[in-house]
């Protein structure tokens, strides 16, 4: 798929244009008809929030090379915007773009809530440590007004459940009061993303995110109140973020990461036309040079989704950020390590002491809400 950037991006967005998914049946493709004029600034985009009844709400997994089995992820699509994001491409099952459409058309799962008391109420159910805003972050900005994320860990707390908390925003810091009593009976563990420490090239990348020097904070915070917290340098983005390797480790460690790990970046479907669009706009002077580091990390490909190489990368580029990694960690003393879920107690957990009565059917994707 061959795109056309904008001439100007959309502030506050990190896509530039609402690209088709890969299951649509009808494409539209921009050309220049030679009547061409400066194209003016893109109207402000508002993002949607539309609420949705779901059916179910853990999703379970078997990937070898992800720490936990067990996920809830309270919204669809992410109004953070990083151009990078991995879970783009499920919007494409939703009948909308992983472009624009994923940051700005935002699905909040209403009865999450009530679903959760009803999973954990079944005889059947085994506690596991759960996984919190994988997919996509469970504290992007509509949390502020919704609030589902706060719900779904008050009854976390009640049942003793387990769980890992995924993140890159300062909103965290609202429900301490609830995280810092889950992690003092080891019922909590977060991890904080870290992409970068350019504030400017930040804005770009992950443009409604919290700022990298922000994050510093988060962790500084999260460890003061007693919870264990981990940093995740990702993507590791080569000739783009690559450089700061270092820098992040040394500065995790020191507002107090108990460990650090990274990821290369990942181009799964189309998050591939929809970063080198972005790389084209932002860096068109070395993008060529990215794309074929890359294509080294990934064995020769734009990806590669083999377990136990799509996260780190193969051969000799990636052995490089390997060792980097390493030597880096020594000097900081700092773990190295991506996940604590193995340290999670299971053995508290009891089950909720009410269970909601929940229909069996009831209305889907109603918008609830526009914001700017």
């Amino acid at each position: 798929m061959t795109l056309t950037p904008p001439s100007t991006p959309r502030k506050g967005r990190g896509a530039l244009d609402n690209i088709p998914g890969r299951f649509e049946v009808q494409t539209c493709e921009a050309f220049d008809d030679g009547w061409g004029q400066d194209a003016p600034e893109p109207a402000r985009l508002q993002t949607q929030i539309i609420s949705e009844r779901a059916k179910t709400i853990l999703s379970h997994n078997r990937s070898p090379d992800i720490p936990f089995q067990v996920s809830l992820n309270p919204y669809r699509g992410c109004e953070h915007g990083c151009i990078y994001c991995f879970a783009r491409p499920s919007h494409s099952y939703l009948g909308m773009s992983p472009g624009l459409d994923f940051e700005s058309r935002i699905i909040a799962k209403v009865n999450a809530p009530a679903l959760l008391r009803q999973e954990l109420a079944r005889s059947s159910y085994t506690p596991e440590p759960i996984a919190l805003g994988i997919n996509t972050d469970a504290y992007q900005p509509c949390e502020r007004q919704l609030g589902l994320t706060r719900e779904l860990l008050e009854i976390f707390s009640e049942c003793r459940q387990p769980i890992g908390l995924i993140t890159k925003s300062a909103l965290i810091e609202r429900d301490l009061d609830i995280l810092a009593p889950m992690a003092h009976q080891r019922l909590l563990t977060v991890a904080i993303t870290l992409t970068t420490l350019d504030h400017s090239l930040a804005r770009t990348l992950e443009p409604r995110a919290t700022a990298p020097r922000r994050r510093l904070e988060i962790v500084r915070r999260l460890t003061a109140a007693g919870i264990t917290v981990s940093v995740n340098i990702a993507p590791v983005i080569p000739f783009i973020t690559d450089n700061e390797m270092e820098e992040i480790i040394a500065a995790v460690a020191e507002a107090g990461a108990v460990s650090v790990g990274y990821i290369v970046l990942r181009l799964p479907w189309e998050v591939n036309p929809i970063f080198q669009q972005w790389l084209q706009t932002h860096f068109p002077e070395r993008a060529e040079r990215v794309m074929n580091r890359v294509r080294d990390l990934h064995g020769g490909k734009d990806y590669n989704p083999a377990f136990g190489e799509r996260m780190r990368g193969q051969g000799m580029w990636a052995d490089l950020l390997r060792q980097r990694f390493t030597r880096a960690v020594s000097r900081s003393a700092i773990a190295n390590r991506r996940s604590h879920f193995g340290t999670l107690d299971c053995s508290l957990f009891r089950r909720p002491r009410t269970v909601p009565i929940i229909a069996s059917d009831g209305e889907r994707n109603q918008q609830a809400d526009i914001f700017g």
